[in-house]
């Protein structure tokens, strides 16, 4: 079986996969792929918090081109898993040069399936296609040629739990909620803070982590309760098995500035039977002047991007002072998009995990707070995590470099958990244009140019600092600028003309390519070369 995930939660789902007792678990990319029974699937999807499908696969292939791919399809016993009276859907991922269009992918897989059955049983004999609810979900994955028909045995996305009855303007996906709580560790044996809580998305998570609830009991259904071979006896008896939940000890604890979204916050909170488990209530975060003996704060404050404050720079200011002087003692742990804002809360972080939310390409950061400076705090024999760990801190930065150097996956991740159409081809595109493997170069390039999304100026210095920075050798550099340019100097003095049209000069002068008009109309001469966009 494979299990669908977030990059960057990949070993958190694998551990909870272990746990359930797994066999063979092996982490991917976005995945998991593991072995069990049928009580394996079941449990995989009740009990699994960070997983976002369960896909059993049945049939691997190869096919280069649409027509082969329509044939092998064809040649499957459909018999075995379809009847004429069932209905079923079709969800294509592709990431492929033979294969472009997702759901032109779609199209040719149904036809075979219905062309299957009515080479058997005749005309208008065959199951029907239904969008929604379908008796049998079939996914497609395409790699190159590598093509992979699974199951799916989930339906909607796991992160739907169904306790979620309303919501704030941008909540936090329940999935990437579960997995950012396990990666603190906190699992309940300590105060469970989040001070800006919105919907309540990290509270309910963590009272259900604390008392160890299923987060699949809330569901209402899955895709493998209309397959053939569906065994509801078992199923009940995984689905009421509350014999490993646990009473919680400890108080968690949410509140946020807005009446709205603390209202919000208590109808979802009800609505998972958790009241008695978690408090909230209306409070600025500048109201907070004390808070519960050590524990950890997990919270997700705005990005600037859907949700404003008139001074997001001050907010995360105040997120520092608020940390440094009432939460004594704690983990915070903050997810972000803009490391500008990061630098204002002004606390050196001990971790940083790099996590999408949605399409923003954002960081997970890890903020031990303790009493005085950091210099008294290593003196004392106090150690922030990436000291005392150089494999993981290499780990962390190997797993970076390749989160960052292949961006195609984002869209599949907006359409297991962050709303738009499966198959939407249209906004696909950009990713298939732009797909490619960045090297380290361009990493640096793009990284310096625009940081967490905000697009820096390109003047002289940050053109040295790149350059430095790739090739490491400063002195050669300036050294050879220097000398390139008194060359063209001396060659300006001869011809005072020349700088006015030489691309070095002008080069040399603004770090861009000449802004120069291009020559118009008959009687100009061509200065011999073209513009062209920067």
């Amino acid at each position: 079986m494979v299990a669908k995930t977030f990059a960057g939660l990949e070993e958190v789902l694998a551990e909870e996969l272990r746990n359930l007792g797994a066999e063979k678990v092996e982490p991917g990319r976005r995945m998991v792929s593991f072995e069990g029974d049928l009580a394996m699937l079941y449990k995989a999807n009740l009990c699994c918090r960070t997983a976002l499908r369960i896909l059993k696969p049945f049939y691997k292939f190869t096919a280069s081109d649409p027509d082969t791919l329509y044939e092998l399809v064809k040649e499957f016993d459909w018999g075995s898993l379809l009847s004429i009276d069932k209905t079923f859907s079709i969800d294509a991922v592709v990431n492929s040069d033979d294969f472009t269009h997702s759901r032109f992918v779609t199209y040719r897989v149904k036809d075979a399936i219905a062309d299957w059955f009515t080479d058997r049983y005749g005309a208008g004999k065959r199951p029907g296609v239904r969008l929604e609810n379908a008796d049998a979900i079939i996914n497609v994955h395409i790699t190159d040629n590598r093509v992979t028909l699974s199951l799916d045995s989930s339906g909607e996305s796991l992160h739907k739990r169904g306790w979620r009855v309303a919501q704030t303007e941008a909540p936090i996906n329940e999935v990437l909620a579960a997995g950012i709580i396990l990666l603190s560790g906190w699992r309940g044996d300590s105060p469970f803070v989040d001070p800006m809580c919105g919907s309540g998305t990290f509270l309910v998570e963590a009272a259900m982590i604390a008392a160890n609830i299923n987060p699949g009991v809330y569901r209402k259904n899955f895709a493998f309760e209309q397959w053939a071979d569906f065994d509801s006896e078992l199923f009940e008896e995984l689905y009421n098995d509350d014999s490993q939940e646990r009473t919680v000890n400890y108080p968690i604890i949410g509140a946020d500035m807005s009446p709205a979204a603390v209202e919000i916050a208590t109808k979802n909170i009800k609505s998972a039977g958790l009241s008695e488990m978690i408090e909230v209530e209306v409070k600025p975060l500048s109201h907070w002047t004390e808070a519960p003996e050590e524990g950890v704060i997990v919270t997700n404050p705005p990005y600037g991007e859907r949700i404003k404050t008139d001074d997001m720079e001050g907010l995360y200011k105040l997120i520092g002072s608020k940390l440094k002087n009432v939460f004594k003692g704690y983990h915070a742990w903050v997810i972000g998009y803009n490391r500008e804002y990061f630098d204002a809360i002004g606390l050196a972080s001990s971790m940083k995990i790099p996590l999408y939310n949605g399409q923003l390409e954002c960081e997970l950061r890890e903020y031990i707070i303790f009493e005085g400076d950091m210099k008294s705090f290593k003196k004392e024999g106090g150690k922030l995590r990436e000291d005392n760990d150089s494999d993981t801190r290499h780990s962390r930065k190997d797993s970076k470099k390749k989160f960052k150097s292949d961006r195609q996956w984002a869209e599949e991740a907006r359409r297991d958990g962050f709303g738009g159409r499966r198959g939407d081809d249209e906004k696909r595109k950009p990713f298939k244009k732009e797909r490619r493997r960045f090297d380290d170069e361009d990493f640096d390039r793009k990284r310096d140019r625009a940081p967490f999304g905000k697009k820096q100026g390109h003047h002289k210095d940050d053109h040295e600092r790149r350059f430095d920075r790739r090739n490491d050798k400063p002195a050669r550099f300036k050294r050879d600028r220097q000398e390139n340019f008194e060359r063209e100097e001396r060659f300006n003095d001869d011809n005072p003309l020349a700088s006015r049209r030489n691309e070095f000069a002008l080069k040399s002068i603004s770090f861009k390519k000449p802004s120069l008009p291009p020559a118009q109309g008959p009687m100009m001469r061509s200065r011999g070369w073209k513009k062209k966009k920067d």
